[in-house]
């Protein structure tokens, strides 16, 4: 019997150690959070504590808010596994933090507490978070601006442009009298039609909307073109046997099979419209960012100019996020064959 209950002993002392090396392991300490907090904590300290060559207003309100970044970061270098995706997401930015975090403390040292970058052309961070603590319904003003008149002509020009390149890639007819006119406008950019433009056109509005259009409509049309044109014959062939009208043809096949190139279109169309865009606000829009820009450069502010080149470089990027989620969305049933 003692042999046996020791049989049984050992059993269930190896079914535990078993159960054991199939336990989770113990969550990992955030490192990389650790580091971000660091750096975000010592640029607070360094703002608040190092004296400036100059006195600015919002030192003490800049040094906060870093101390909140800092804190918030060292808030979840523990519950980093509560946050799911978001969490993971985070932890793959940590260095990115880090960077961010000795950028700000380059950017003060050599701005507000060294004085070594000429003045007014440089300013410190503190005078861009007084821009935006002062300036805001002016900013939030330009911003809604410029992107009325962005959505309209990059709508009208990705509009136009698809429907160009579908006709050109599937009509002989339609290539043949449009492809010469395309060869000899696209190579040429969309400023290079400002003089032409703001005549041409009843109101410097309606000029940069048929700018903003063009500068999308071509890259769109080429790209588009393209793909058309590049869908394998055999999804035609295979289309037509089972009785597939032409128009079927386009729409259910030539149009989905060249998606992937019309959404490489749009993001140049969208590069390129947004330059046009601060060039017409600069020529003739009475509002927006590029007339916010010029406005700030004619009285020397360069502290609201760099403030409203990072809203315009936010706004952009946010455009580019929320096509590629369309993207993504529209073409989820073409990604076992596209590498994204």
């Amino acid at each position: 019997m003692s042999s046996l209950d020791d049989a049984a002993a050992l059993a269930a002392g190896g079914g535990a150690a078993a159960d054991r090396s199939r336990s989770p392991a113990a969550p990992r300490l955030w490192l990389g959070g650790l580091a971000a907090s660091a750096a975000w904590l010592a640029a607070a300290a360094l703002t608040a504590l190092w004296p400036e060559t100059e006195e600015w207003v919002r030192t003490g309100e800049f040094a906060s808010l870093l101390a909140v970044v800092g804190g918030a970061l060292a808030f979840a270098v523990p519950l980093l596994r509560l946050f799911g995706a978001a969490g993971e997401r985070l932890r793959a930015a940590a260095p990115w933090l880090v960077v961010l975090a000795l950028g700000v403390i380059g950017w003060e040292l050599v701005t507000a507490k060294l004085d070594l970058l000429p003045r007014p052309f440089f300013a410190p961070p503190q005078a861009l978070l007084e821009v935006y603590l002062d300036e805001w319904p002016r900013l939030l003003e330009c911003t809604v601006a410029s992107l009325q008149l962005l959505l309209l002509g990059y709508g009208i020009g990705a509009f136009v442009g698809f429907v160009t390149g579908v006709s050109i890639g599937w009509s002989r007819a339609v290539g043949y009298w449009v492809h010469p006119v395309l060869r000899l406008i696209g190579p040429l950019p969309a400023t290079a039609w400002l003089p032409i433009a703001f005549f041409a056109f009843p109101s410097s509005w309606s000029a940069s909307v048929f700018l903003i259009a063009l500068a999308t409509g071509v890259p769109v049309t080429i790209l588009t073109w393209s793909g058309v044109a590049g869908v394998n014959p055999a999804y035609y062939d295979i289309a037509r046997t089972l009785g597939a009208s032409s128009r079927f043809l386009v729409l259910k096949v030539a149009v989905p099979a060249a998606m992937p190139h019309v959404f490489v279109g749009l993001f140049m169309g969208l590069g390129a419209s947004f330059a046009v865009l601060v060039v017409a606000e600069m020529m003739g829009v009475k509002a927006g960012l590029g007339w916010y820009l010029q406005w700030a450069q004619g009285w020397a502010a360069y502290a609201n100019m760099y403030a409203a080149l990072l809203v315009m470089a936010l706004v952009c990027s946010s455009l580019v996020t929320l096509l590629f989620k369309a993207r993504d969305r529209l073409l989820a049933w073409q990604k076992g064959l596209l590498k994204w």
